[in-house]
């Protein structure tokens, strides 16, 4: 099968080789999809994208104009994928539905341990000699109830590893009433009112989007702990900032911003005007931000790559790949022409 990825980072590039084993043809480029890149794909039966490509309805129109055929993402979230116009082009999708939650997870309670404990803090003291303790003082995870949003692989993992804290774990599922684990289910309600902690690993749907607003953040603890290692956009960040600054949020971990497309994943430093949203948050001594890396580490990169190639290895094969992504309810059943837009290096796969 012959196919381009995008948005390839050069650390991708031996995973995804191990795993094709030469099946395949793949281009990997490091730009990402949007209407200037589709191009790329002219000729290609299949393209592979990430989180931070452009699939909206104006370039599937243009993949499949190209006669792209198959669209995998290497990430479990499909929101990025308009999958109304996919569908009605005839372009399947397939996903990673399950890449090591334990990486997530672990990603998840580092993110709580290093905001309780002022880990961050206490360093940049520590590299300045100043030892004082004063203003680094944490609270005890055992004991707390945690809140899980989405009780799925990740969110069992997480909540795993609570329960090794000696937590009290309570969840929450949309498309689940069924207790997971010995968790108890309840509503979102009685979850943001007896939570300490909240873990967010729900997908981003029309459901879910903005769930964490100013109405659902006023039923919360004063000094509740946020932690998001799924969506951005599941937290109407404004409100998340409001609530920071007038103490009623106490701390927030994010892998994941909700304007992070065209942000994350590249190097800013020299931008002249920085995202001010986004700024507020970092400056903050008690919000945490990491650059959505929950998933990088070499065990899930690989199951990553293995699972995009079994998807496109499925597709060769004439048999179904394109009901594995898992995200929004209402679709579970289913070479360079301007080199000149190539910012950094092609590889090949033969």
């Amino acid at each position: 099968m012959k196919v381009v990825a995008y948005s390839i980072k050069p650390f991708e590039k031996e995973f995804l080789a191990r795993a094709n084993q030469k099946k395949h043809d793949i281009t990997l480029i490091s730009n990402p999809l949007g209407l200037e890149t589709a191009a790329f794909a002219e000729g290609k039966d299949a393209v592979v994208i990430f989180t931070s490509d452009d699939a909206s309805a104006a370039v599937i129109n243009k993949l499949a104009d190209l006669g792209v055929k198959y669209i995998s993402t290497r990430s479990t979230g499909t929101d990025q994928i308009d999958k109304v116009t996919a569908e009605k082009r005839g372009i399947k999708i397939a996903n990673v539905p399950v890449y090591s939650p334990q990486a997530i997870a672990e990603h998840t309670i580092a993110l709580v341990l290093a905001l309780d404990r002022k880990l961050i803090r206490a360093t940049d003291q520590g590299r300045n000699f100043n030892f004082r303790g004063d203003e680094l003082i944490g609270f005890n995870l055992h004991g707390k109830t945690i809140g899980i949003v989405g009780m799925g692989h990740i969110g069992l993992a997480t909540a795993a590893i609570f329960k090794g804290f000696g937590c009290r774990v309570i969840g929450y599922d949309i498309n689940s009433k069924t207790e997971h684990d010995h968790i108890p289910l309840v509503d979102l309600k009685q979850l943001f009112a007896e939570s300490d902690i909240i873990s967010l690993h729900a997908p981003l749907t029309n459901d879910t989007k903005g769930m964490i607003n100013r109405s659902a953040i006023s039923l919360m603890k004063d000094g509740v702990m946020i932690i998001n290692t799924a969506r951005g956009g599941l937290i109407k960040t404004v409100d998340a900032i409001n609530a920071l600054e007038a103490g009623k949020i106490g701390y927030l971990g994010l892998d994941v911003y909700e304007f992070e497309k065209g942000l994350f994943f590249e190097d800013h430093v020299n931008d002249q005007q920085k995202d001010e949203l986004l700024k507020k948050l970092i400056d903050n001594p008690n919000v945490l931000v990491t650059p959505h890396q929950a998933y990088l580490t070499n065990e899930a990169l690989q199951e990553i790559a293995n699972q995009t190639i079994i998807n496109l290895d499925l597709w060769q094969e004439e048999k179904v790949a394109g009901d594995n992504y898992a995200g929004d309810k209402d679709y579970k059943a289913q070479n360079a022409k301007n080199s000149k837009l190539l910012r950094d290096q092609t590889y090949h796969l033969p």
